[in-house]
């Protein structure tokens, strides 16, 4: 078993907490680390920007990550979420027990 994590920024801590509570009442992953006040400084449709978001860390397994991603893009509230999933290289065995234990069901 693989250890993944998910990266993913919001607009606000409701909007963090919300889709954070659905991904974990469906098991598709484990834990989110909720990060206020994240500045962000970007270029979005030719345009820089900036401003407050708040970021969340998401921790699953490997196999729950293409589903968990899924999930997220559909419960967020930006019309276009930056996601980022990645398999890890490395994780603590009692960590692969506690995702093992409670994330759902293993994805084919």
């Amino acid at each position: 078993m693989t250890a993944a994590l998910i990266w993913c920024p919001f607009g606000s801590m409701e909007s963090a907490e919300a889709a954070a509570g659905t991904l974990l009442e469906e098991r598709l992953i484990a834990c989110a680390n909720i990060l206020p006040a994240v500045r962000s400084l970007y270029r979005w449709q030719g345009e820089r920007g900036e401003g407050t978001e708040v970021g969340v860390l998401f921790k699953t397994r490997a196999d729950l990550l293409d589903a968990a991603v899924a999930r997220l893009e559909v419960l967020h509230p930006y019309d276009s979420p930056a996601i980022a999933g990645w398999r890890c290289d490395g994780a603590g065995a009692a960590t692969l027990a506690w995702l093992e234990a409670d994330c759902g069901p293993a994805q084919t």
